[in-house]
């Protein structure tokens, strides 16, 4: 693997850990299955995804990036996890779905390609590499001009220290421990400046509030733990 790669190995490591149980709706990946259905609302109210490039980066095993299949998007998904890209493909292909996988860090895959996407969808993936605005600057680069980021992660505030990290994996166990490093996570301020050096306009900002107890989320203004961006690339 290229050295130089945005990639936290051991980030990878806990990834490539619960690959075989994450498409288990109550597996270590539950809160994913219940964010999915928000996360693609959120999408879909901003951009038109049929007959689009769509590109997923950090696609895990692949919830979001088969829904987006099914909504007639053209779909390439890629992941440094190996194991997460092997259950991936198996599990769209039981699904009779065409999705182009690759397991690759963003630049092997950006050093191959000249095509660029009309939407690229990055979900908690900037607050697990070690350099996010490079991140973002990948992503940029794969888009069209005019093209579309969907962004989600979470904000550096002591409610989401409280919630995302001591709530959802000590008391709660929602996610395997160690999950999250509340030093990686990302004001939303923060991020609109990562967004302008990368020439991409922040355009939406949206909150998510996730309910473990009835197993719901939704679309809120409150920022202060998880939430959706949206931005465009300058043309």
């Amino acid at each position: 693997m290229n050295h130089s790669a945005n990639i936290d190995s051991a980030e990878v490591a806990k990834f490539d850990a619960m690959a075989a149980q994450w498409w288990e709706p109550n597996g270590p990946c539950a809160p994913l299955h219940i964010l999915n259905p928000t996360r693609l609302l959120y999408i879909q109210k901003h951009v038109q995804l049929a007959d689009r490039s769509v590109l997923d980066v950090g696609c895990g095993a692949g919830i979001l990036t088969e829904s987006l299949a099914t909504l007639s998007a053209k779909v390439h998904g890629i992941d440094a996890s190996a194991d997460v890209i092997a259950a991936a493909k198996v599990h769209a292909e039981s699904k009779n779905l065409s999705i182009n996988y690759q397991a690759c860090s963003i630049e092997e895959f950006t050093a191959q390609r000249n095509a660029q996407f009309d939407v690229i969808t990055c979900m908690e993936l900037i607050e697990h590499v070690p350099d996010p605005a490079q991140l973002i600057a990948d992503c940029a680069n794969l888009l069209k001009p005019g093209g579309h980021l969907f962004l989600s992660t979470l904000n550096r505030t002591p409610k989401s220290y409280l919630f995302a990290i001591i709530g959802a994996e000590y008391v709660l166990k929602l996610l395997p421990k160690q999950t999250h490093d509340y030093k990686k996570f990302i004001k939303p301020a923060e991020l609109a400046n990562t967004l302008r050096d990368a020439n991409m306009q922040l355009r939406d900002l949206k909150g998510l509030k996730f309910d473990p107890f009835t197993k719901s989320a939704q679309l809120q203004d409150d920022l202060s733990v998880n939430y959706l961006a949206f931005a465009s690339k300058e043309n």
